[in-house]
């Protein structure tokens, strides 16, 4: 079992890594990592020495003073480097450099910089280095105005604030799901290479995505319909769109009921995509769920009974708590990385029903159990 170690483990990419690589019991192991050990050269270097593998995320992006960019993170280098010399690191280092190395900016610079030293560690040392060129990277959870201009969009869109272009340029993209799932290959491989450019998987202009983005917030946040997606990358983005809904205030959504003579009529969903659609009905007290998935939609729908439906997000502790009645039909949509469970919390049945984007695959399920 591979003993693996992210300088910058609570940052956008770091936590992605950290949870996906969590998928994995019995293969890898995750030593935590703070950014303090870099204050610390006893704690650094006890970190160091637990690890097989170090994946150098840790850094700054973005500051108003550009030097202030080239300093920290050559500096974070400099001090990894020092502490492998001390504990005679034989770990493979893995290093996240950019695109922008080719650019005329402090952070290219630095990023341009920090690689080579990297480099020059492993040729010295008899060490294993991968040097990963990165493109620009989105996805799910992301900082906005400083991971990426999605992050921005998302943010705004999300919270009624204005949208800006500044320049409509064409952007080469990866998700951070298809990112983190290059970094395990190397980690598997143990590719060693001093610049390895990992591929974009979408190139889309600013404009494009913008659009795309306006879309998802009048189809799904304003009307509740899930829109049309073509493509991989248009699944990844709407996540990545429904990740900075405020989860809390959202749900449960109460469906229109229509009622008369015959009984009542409720409209459980409008698609603009395919899926499957299940029905359960749950007896009193018992318990369904306590999974998440990483790339799924899902809708859960109570249409009779009484039910607690819980979520909380992968690395997090706060429990978030629904009640849905079939008396006001209601829903709730579970975004990606929350594991969920529904609960019957009535005396009757509860009735239920489920959609999911996808039909299910038993050797690619994309459900990983937690318990809530």
């Amino acid at each position: 079992m591979k003993k693996i170690g992210i300088t910058g483990q609570s940052g956008f990419i770091g936590k992605h890594l950290f949870n996906t690589l969590g998928l994995f019991p019995g293969k890898f192991e995750t030593i935590g990592f703070n950014n303090f050990f870099f204050e610390k050269e006893d704690i650094l270097d006890a970190f160091v020495a637990k690890c097989d593998v170090i994946v150098h995320l840790a850094g700054v992006n973005r500051h108003n003073e550009p030097d202030v960019i080239y300093n920290t993170n050559v500096d974070l280098t400099k001090k990894l480097i020092s502490s492998f010399k001390r504990t005679n690191s034989k770990a493979h280092i893995i290093f996240s450099s950019s695109t922008q190395e080719d650019k005329d900016n402090m952070y290219g610079k630095s990023k341009k910089e920090a690689r080579a030293l990297l480099n020059d560690w492993a040729n010295d040392n008899n060490g294993s280095f991968t040097g990963m060129i990165i493109p620009n990277v989105f996805g799910s959870f992301g900082n906005p105005y400083y991971n990426s201009v999605v992050a921005t969009f998302c943010h705004q869109l999300t919270n009624g604030e204005a949208t800006k272009i500044d320049v409509d340029g064409e952007l080469k993209l990866i998700y951070v799901g298809e990112l983190v799932g290059e970094m395990i290959r190397v980690i598997n491989e143990k590719r060693a290479v001093f610049s390895y450019e990992v591929p974009h998987t979408s190139v889309v202009k600013v404009s494009e995505i913008l659009k795309l983005l306006e879309g998802y917030k009048i189809d799904y946040l304003q009307s509740g319909i899930i829109p049309a997606i073509n493509n991989t990358f248009e699944l990844n983005l709407f996540n990545t769109f429904r990740s900075y809904i405020d989860v809390k205030k959202r749900y449960p959504i109460k469906f229109a009921n229509y009622s008369d003579v015959r009984g009542s009529f409720s409209e459980i969903i409008r698609l603009n995509i395919g899926g499957q659609v299940s029905f359960s009905t749950t007896f009193p007290g018992t318990t369904r769920g306590n999974h998440f998935h990483t790339r799924k939609i899902e809708r859960f729908a109570v249409i009779k009974g009484k039910a607690l439906i819980q979520l909380r997000r992968i690395s997090t502790d706060e429990v978030m708590d629904f009640y849905l009645s079939g008396d006001e039909p209601s829903y709730v949509d579970m975004p990606i990385w929350y594991t969920h469970n529904i609960k019957n919390i009535g005396n009757d049945e509860l009735y239920t029903i489920f959609w999911i984007n996808e039909f299910y695959n038993s050797e690619d399920p994309d459900t990983y159990f937690e318990t809530v």
